[in-house]
């Protein structure tokens, strides 16, 4: 088996600021513009920097549209309201002294970002249950919650028992709270940035080879729809490589777009294979001199997605009309609904501080 986790690690990203007037106004992290969309970037820069926001006060920040905080050890933070739109805040960051990173700033000031549905605040135990024990690349404003079961001793039991594990990372955004209104076709899916490494890839290319030879011999067992969206993906991004010889989109980047990959699933023509999809990707990454393939997805997984590299899924229990559980329902087919039947039924716990599963997909195991 191989299991392969996403270890991107939760910033402070909620901070909260005092008006001058009196009042607060609580800025919530979405992700960086400044000087770099790369979060790792981003929270590494000194001195200065912009990021896209939601604000809880957003009025109050209109009328008194620059803050400060000032922490008794002489740290200083301003925060700047560049604009302010339906959909969010730009707001400029700056502080002194100058040559603190941004993430160390985010220890100091910074709240951890619990889900809003838990609708609690926050207990300072938060800081450590919500953030897996093998994280380690910052960047993400909500944490891949179904790695949040993992404990080291269990890591190493399952490593004594054959399985191995793969690295990857994708920034877990706001988004993935936010609930389908309407029809699904409408939903606009948040886009999130991964990145995998070449020696991630090298390991995925083998596990698709051991699977080619022996079925059952090699399953790739994603923790987490996060790590499902990376691996499925890697797999598009890889056959736009193999098909038109091309790695970005019309934009220049690695983006792959919420629908992409549907009209190709209705096409009768043979689709590349996942091993020949990831050599590609790797060959690419050797050619360019590149340690790492980075990019931004926005797939959606709904009913009728035929999986390339996942045989199962180890994750929570999810909440209705959330793409989560449209991503559940395609991996299983319709014996989701007993699955979630038997989950309420005997009490299991729900959403991100929840139970876990197990779910294998429907061309797979029955069990």
């Amino acid at each position: 088996m191989l299991l392969v986790r996403n270890v991107s690690r939760v910033v402070r990203a909620r901070v909260s600021m005092a008006r001058e007037s009196g009042g607060r106004v609580e800025i919530f992290l979405l992700e960086p513009v400044a000087p770099s969309h790369d979060p790792a970037v981003a929270l590494a820069a000194i001195g200065s920097t912009t990021w896209r926001c939601l604000v809880g006060g957003a009025r109050k920040f209109r009328r008194e549209p620059q803050l400060t905080l000032r922490l008794e050890d002489g740290l200083t933070l301003t925060a700047t309201l560049q604009s302010i739109d339906a959909e969010g805040a730009t707001v400029h960051f700056q502080w002194d002294p100058a040559e603190r990173s941004f993430a160390d700033l985010l220890e100091r000031v910074g709240d951890v970002p619990l889900p809003p549905y838990l609708g609690r605040e926050i207990q300072p135990e938060d800081a450590e249950r919500y953030q897996t024990v093998f994280a380690r690349t910052n960047g993400a404003v909500a944490a891949p919650t179904a790695g949040l079961h993992f404990t080291p001793d269990v890591l190493a039991r399952l490593e004594r028992n054959g399985a191995k594990i793969v690295d990857l990372v994708l920034h877990v955004g706001a988004g993935t709270f936010k609930p389908i209104s309407g029809s699904v076709s409408r939903h606009a899916m948040h886009r999130e940035r991964f990145s995998v490494e070449r020696e991630a890839l090298e390991q995925l290319i083998e596990a698709c080879k051991r699977r080619n030879e022996d079925a059952e011999g090699a399953p790739i067992v994603p923790v987490g729809t996060t790590s499902v969206r990376v691996l499925e993906s890697l797999y598009w991004i890889g056959v736009r490589l193999v098909e038109t010889g091309t790695l970005a989109d019309s934009s220049g980047e690695v983006d792959l777009g919420q629908w992409e990959p549907y009209p190709r699933l209705s096409m009768s023509t043979p689709l590349p294979s996942p091993e020949r999809a990831l050599r590609a990707l790797a060959q690419h990454l050797d050619r360019e001199g590149k340690a790492a393939l980075d990019g931004r997805t926005g797939i959606m997984i709904v009913p009728g997605y035929r999986f390339a590299l996942c045989d199962a899924l180890i994750t929570n229990f999810h909440q209705p009309r959330s793409t989560l559980l449209l991503l559940i329902a395609a991996i299983v087919g319709e014996r989701w609904r007993h699955i979630y039947h038997e989950a309420l039924a005997q009490g299991y716990r729900f959403l991100s501080y929840g139970d876990s599963s197990l779910l294998w997909s429907r061309s797979g195991s029955e069990d």
